[in-house]
């Protein structure tokens, strides 16, 4: 045999065996050990930057990675090993309350077992993504808050962080279409619904809770912060922004910064601000800005260059608001490693849902709650990464993604090309959690 195959082949062996390794520590998570009920403490204690994450060691990303080294195809099984070595959220979007609770309980008990923090998204909620590729949730707010008293009853005292209902408040059922809430009833039941799942979350007294928010190039910095009110940020934790999206972090961050003061500038600033939300600068505008139509003089948010005006604003009209008054939130990071996608000019005449199984993405951020950013709680992964967002047409009018050319998986299901594609393209490098 030529030194030359050997080498390979011995490489191929020490990968392998790394991939092993790798999923047997995993693996040792998965029995826990009978630990008492810990006692209650603050909920502002179950972030700190020296929390970790749990990890579940039968996530899919696991289980391809044995699909992969069963394969022999030694670098994608390696990735995939990397990748579920790497704290993902649990997603809950249907079952039975007594189901849930149960589900739920068993989770939090096996991170507790190992000393982790489950990452858990609440996502039920009536009407959920205005019934397309993720429609579903509960039948009726009265359903839907009795799965929210399992979900907080299957919590119990352990620790847990959760996301509520990602795109429920960004996409609220007035936004879905003329026809959908003409009376604006489903609206208002929406913000109740949320506000009712806060509450009782929050009431949980180890479980940090932050509210969706959506991102950076969705609703404007004041009309997000007023639905954050309405929807009762201020009795959770903060909120989440980015999820199952691929926007910059840096740039989530800046806009979650700007929603904190916003928060805070119409409900604690200058008295003659208090309800106004709507006064507050935004990524697509600012007073602060001379909007004289030169390059640059305007804010845009397609231009972070120029979000220094919404920066001035701020400055200005909320000034330096106490650190500890201010809301905090997280931001998902599993997508977003090279930022978002923009699709060649002209390629689609309509919406060519540039936030749906967006091409050539790649893992951003490791999950962590040592951010160094004031305001940042934590980066996740909320989003599971190589699970499909739907089957995805960019408004072509046919079944095929053009940028796949197939038929995308149904939302939520596990796509094993998708996963590859977004560990090989990573940012930073993919490598294993120790």
């Amino acid at each position: 045999m030529k030194p030359r195959s050997l080498r390979r082949r011995a490489a191929a062996v020490i990968a392998a065996l790394t991939v092993c390794t790798a999923l047997t520590a995993t693996q040792a998570q998965a029995t826990p050990t009978p630990t008492p009920t810990p006692t209650p403490t603050p909920t502002q204690d179950v972030i700190t930057p020296a929390t970790k994450f749990y990890v579940d060691p039968h996530s899919k990303a696991a289980k391809q990675a044995l699909v992969d080294l069963g394969n022999g195809d030694i670098e994608d099984a390696t990735n995939m090993a990397r990748l579920a070595s790497w704290p993902q959220a649990e997603w809950f979007t249907q079952g039975t309350p007594d189901e849930v609770r149960a589900t739920v309980h068993t989770l939090v008990r096996r991170a507790r077992a190992v000393g982790r923090t489950p990452v858990l998204v609440a996502y039920d909620i009536p009407g959920r993504d205005c019934s397309q590729y993720s429609s579903g949730g509960a039948a009726s707010s009265a359903a839907y808050r009795q799965w929210i008293d399992a979900f907080a009853a299957g919590i119990g005292g352990d620790r847990a962080v959760v996301v509520v209902e990602p795109d429920g408040l960004a996409n609220l059922p007035k936004d879905c279409g003329p026809a959908t809430d003409p009376t604006g009833e489903l609206t208002a039941a929406r913000i109740a619904d949320l506000r009712y799942a806060v509450k009782a979350l929050k009431a949980r007294p180890r479980t940090a809770v932050y509210l969706d928010a959506g991102n950076v190039q969705w609703r404007a910095v004041g009309d997000i912060a007023q639905r954050l009110l309405d929807a009762g940020v201020q009795y959770g934790d903060g909120f989440a922004l980015n999820v199952s999206n691929n926007h910059p972090t840096d740039h989530n961050a800046r806009y979650g910064t700007w929603i904190a003061k916003c928060v805070w500038y119409a409900t604690e600033g200058p008295e003659q601000a208090r309800g106004h939300t709507d006064w507050c600068a935004s990524q697509y505008y600012s007073s602060a800005a001379p909007n004289d139509g030169a390059p640059g003089d305007a804010v845009s948010p397609a231009d972070p260059g120029t979000w220094r005006w919404t920066d001035a604003w701020f400055d200005q009209n909320a000034g330096t608001a106490p650190a500890g008054e201010l809301r905090h939130f997280v931001i998902d990071t599993s997508r977003d490693g090279l930022g978002a996608w923009t699709p060649p000019p002209g390629k689609y005449s309509g919406d060519p849902e540039a936030w749906c199984n967006a091409p050539g993405r790649g893992l951003g951020p490791r999950p962590t709650a040592h951010t160094g950013v004031p305001l940042v709680d934590a980066y996740l992964w909320i989003k599971t990464p190589g699970e499909s967002d739907g089957s995805c047409t960019r408004n072509t009018g046919g079944t095929i993604d053009p940028e796949y050319g197939i038929v995308d998986p149904p939302a939520g299901t596990w796509w094993p090309d998708q996963a590859h594609a977004l560990a090989r393209n990573a940012v930073p490098r993919l490598t294993f959690n120790r």
